[in-house]
């Protein structure tokens, strides 16, 4: 019995190493897939250097309808098929697609909606976060979601869940009030990057009433309580239920980071490409 005892506890603590070893990538915007940008070569080069270190990684960004799927090879995921997303009492099936990045091989997973992402091909040669701002509040809530019920389909647990850009800031919010108990992410830290994106326009005005659908109390969504949910509220949202908080570029806006700092959580400023400091930084975060 003590030898079976033993080697119980062994397994468990390898476990628990290996799931100290995952980081969950959350991106708004990777290249090659979009053209490059400081945010998005940085969507793709940080976890490519995790990975590099060792560290097993999953990637995501939405599924732009500028994504040519034929030449980025993308493929639907069957095994995860089948599921629904509920937003403003309507249904939007979820669709997961993925590549892979060479040649390191990083696979890029990619939430897809013909209610959300499939727009600027035909009427803009933006985004659909430009074309179709209106929706803005929506597609964030959809995106957000999407991933972590993709992640749970996945059975994968990370140990850091690092979100970049505006359409991420409600993935702090949901993992730390509907996703907490959560096996695959009650232990996980969220990461906050600090970019120099802006919003394309407001939200709509009935945003905190769709949240609150959701399943969020007013309370919840405090630092967003009777604001249009500019790019300063939104921050303000993610920085309350974050872990920690990265500069991941040079020219933020100060008040960002100012109220970044004044939250007192831990903060890395701009690393530059010195992608060994996230490392350390994400093994500080852990303890």
């Amino acid at each position: 019995m003590a030898y079976f005892y033993y080697i119980c506890i062994l397994i468990l603590t390898l476990f628990r190493c290996m799931s100290k070893g995952k980081i969950l990538f959350i991106s708004q915007e990777i290249s090659p897939y979009l053209p490059s940008t400081h945010a998005s070569d940085l969507g793709r080069k940080i976890p490519q250097a995790m990975q590099e270190k060792g560290f097993e990684v999953r990637t995501f960004m939405p599924r732009y309808g500028v994504i040519n799927e034929r030449r980025n090879q993308l493929h639907e995921v069957i095994r995860l098929s089948g599921m629904n997303i509920v937003i403003d009492d309507n249904d939007h099936p979820l669709i997961i697609k993925v590549a892979s990045l060479q040649p390191s091989r990083m696979q890029v997973y990619f939430i897809d909606s013909d209610d959300y992402f499939h727009r600027s091909a035909s009427t803009s040669p933006g985004l659909e976060t430009q074309s179709s701002p209106e929706d803005n509040d929506e597609r964030s809530m959809f995106y957000a979601r999407g991933v972590l019920e993709t992640v749970k389909k996945l059975r994968w647990e990370p140990a850091v869940v690092q979100c970049s850009g505006w359409i991420t800031a409600l993935v702090p919010l949901y993992l730390k009030k509907l996703y907490a108990e959560d096996p695959s992410f009650r232990a996980a830290k969220v990461v906050l990057s600090l970019g120099s994106d802006t919003l394309p326009a407001s939200f709509d005005p009935r945003f905190m009433e769709k949240l609150k659908m959701d399943g969020f109390a007013e309370e919840d969504l405090a630092p967003i309580n009777n604001n249009p949910a500019d790019i300063k509220a939104l921050t303000g949202l993610a920085l309350r239920y974050a872990d920690a908080v990265v500069q991941s570029e040079p020219d933020v806006d100060p008040e960002l980071i100012q109220m970044a700092k004044d939250s007192g959580k831990p903060f890395l400023p701009f690393p530059d490409n010195d992608f060994a400091v996230y490392a350390d930084f994400y093994a500080s975060v852990l303890g």
